[in-house]
């Protein structure tokens, strides 16, 4: 059973550039947190060529309602021409923490 909120799923060329928009994204209440993991290596065909790049993942919480603002903002702020912005459910967790993330989340 999924609950009304989603981890969504980001990927950035570089720490700054996930520390910036995670910022603007927690700053903006669109998201109650965001996780931020260098050291990712993307393969992906791009173009038709396949590349090799260094990223950064990041996870986001939010409420589903917000994810296409999460989106929207995100494409807004990112430097690539296609970011990665993907929700997933979630479909449990610890009651408080997920109360948080709503709270959070409020305007």
């Amino acid at each position: 059973m999924s609950t009304p909120y989603r981890s969504v799923y980001l990927t950035f060329p570089d720490p700054a550039s996930a520390e910036r928009i995670g910022r603007a994204l927690v700053d903006d209440r669109l998201v109650a947190c965001i996780n931020i993991l260098p050291g990712a290596l993307s393969l992906y065909r791009w173009h038709g060529e396949v590349e090799r790049d260094s990223e950064v993942v990041a996870f986001a919480k939010t409420r589903a309602e917000l994810v296409p603002a999460v989106a929207r903002r995100v494409r807004e702020l990112h430097p690539y021409d296609v970011p990665c912005v993907v929700a997933l459910d979630i479909d449990g967790g610890d009651g408080a923490y997920l109360r948080w993330i709503g709270d959070e989340t409020q305007a």
